[in-house]
């Protein structure tokens, strides 16, 4: 590839073209995991539609990678490449509120931050994620868990649209009445088949919520995760929430003598009357004193921004993660044995109900397969220091190996690391074969395959 050929395409584009030879370089090739350093030959931040087609365009004319860039939280590093094209949504973030209709349109580079930010006047909501700087366009591919999960479904459950720019450049409306099995394949297939440059949502009266973290000793941490295994089963579905384990952080509700414990955690998130919450709750805190805690009314957007600081770019990140039909006693004794020995305040383990609205939604109507599990577990390997690398991978692993046998095979796809493509089939359940064909239908030469590939 010659620079002339990337010059052609600068004269095709409106936004940004940034290669090598910019100062910008460096700094336009970064993604959220420290532990990815790609080297791509070109990043092309679109300014609209136009751009993403004609960036489209160019990689598969040229037989080159092709990465696709939203909020750029993807742990495998998805949204870069080396040698090849990055295409980042991240100057495309608008989110258009019609607050009479409930339903919200956001640009595919839009955050949960922006779209909680511009719903959240009206007093509406649609499920998303755990961190406000995620993409909106990769947490909805992928399926879309978060707090409001049991109450109002997955993230994909609740889109009623998404303009999507296909491996041939063209730019289709996939619904249930244009392209379904596109539609159907978007919820939950990935990043597979396409570029989607806007998201229409169903959106929800979530204004203030009830709840935010609580911290107990661990000598809790089985009592709370068998009560929660209970609990979460009949609890009203405006409950949203998860346990975990978690360093205490150096954060003024909690003594500073316990700065630096590891603890086991509950994060809750009550979506029904707010008068409501404090009764919701009183079960989990009859289960033993908090430690420290930092729960009440507040506005949704400010749980779902609560974690943020925590986690900036430029941390070294591995994950693993399992679908879990029944938090055995087993279970919970492996998760007991190895939560403890978090090793960096960043990383933590998550246990997150997914029952509720979400089991409302046949296996085979969207392409998310697992609605017949209960919990999604991800355990969340992060650290600052790059020497800590594999101190910080073999808890991660060591975790993993003991709550395998005790999960199902297939983990939630937006939560796989880069050595989990061994996993794909698994992943993507039962609905794999009916992937496969959309893939061959949509992006026969599998342009898009950064990603949990499906291969056409």
């Amino acid at each position: 590839m010659n620079s002339p050929t990337t010059e052609a395409l600068r004269d095709r584009i409106s936004g940004t073209v940034i290669t090598r030879a910019d100062a910008e370089y460096d700094e336009a090739r970064k993604v959220y995991n420290a532990m990815i350093d790609r080297r791509p030959l070109v990043v092309v931040r679109a300014s609209g539609t136009d751009d993403v087609r004609a960036t489209v365009n160019f990689a598969r004319d040229n037989g080159l990678d092709l990465a696709v860039r939203g909020g750029a939280h993807s742990v495998p590093g998805f949204g870069t490449c080396d040698g090849g094209v990055v295409l980042d949504l991240s100057s495309l973030r608008a989110v258009d509120v019609d607050p009479k209709q409930r339903r919200a349109r956001a640009q595919g580079g839009a955050t949960w931050g922006d779209f909680n930010d511009a719903t959240h006047e009206h007093g509406l909501a649609t499920p998303g994620g755990i961190i406000s700087t995620t993409g909106v366009g990769g947490l909805t591919l992928g399926g879309g868990i978060g707090y409001l999960n049991r109450a109002y479904g997955l993230s994909c459950d609740n889109l009623v649209s998404a303009q999507v720019v296909t491996a041939d450049g063209e730019l289709v409306t996939a619904s249930e009445q244009e392209h379904p099995d596109l539609f159907w394949a978007l919820r939950g297939g990935g990043g597979n088949f396409g570029v989607v440059v806007s998201f229409e949502f169903a959106l929800h009266p979530v204004k203030e919520i009830y709840g935010g973290p609580m911290f107990f000793e661990l000598d809790v941490a089985e009592d709370l995760l068998r009560f929660f295994r209970e609990f979460i089963v009949d609890a009203p579905e405006q409950l949203g929430g998860f346990p975990g384990f978690q360093i205490a952080p150096p954060l003024p509700f909690i003594p500073e003598e316990r700065h630096g414990d590891p603890l086991a955690l509950f994060v809750a998130c009550w979506a029904g009357p707010v008068e409501d919450g404090e009764s919701v709750l009183k079960p989990l805190r009859d289960l033993a004193p908090t430690v420290a805690e930092l729960v009440g009314p507040m506005p949704y957007p400010a749980l779902n921004s609560a974690f943020d600081a925590l986690l900036p770019p430029g941390l070294q990140h591995y994950w693993k993660a399992n679908f879990v039909k029944e938090l055995s006693g087993d279970a919970i004794a492996a998760h007991v044995e190895n939560g403890p020995k978090v090793p960096a305040l960043q990383s933590t383990m998550h246990i997150y109900p997914v029952n509720g609205a979400c089991h409302r939604v046949p296996a085979q109507d969207t392409a998310f397969a697992y609605r017949d599990a209960n919990f999604a577990t991800n355990i969340v390997g992060v650290w600052p220091d790059p020497a800590d690398d594999e101190r910080g991978k073999k808890w991660v692993r060591d975790y993993y190996a003991d709550v395998a046998p005790y999960s199902e095979e297939g983990g939630y796809v937006n939560f796989m690391a880069a050595d989990d493509e061994d996993r794909v089939r698994a992943n993507y359940g039962g609905n794999y074969d009916r992937l496969v064909s959309v893939k061959r239908a949509y992006d026969p030469h599998n342009l898009f395959h950064l990603n949990q590939n499906i291969v056409p």
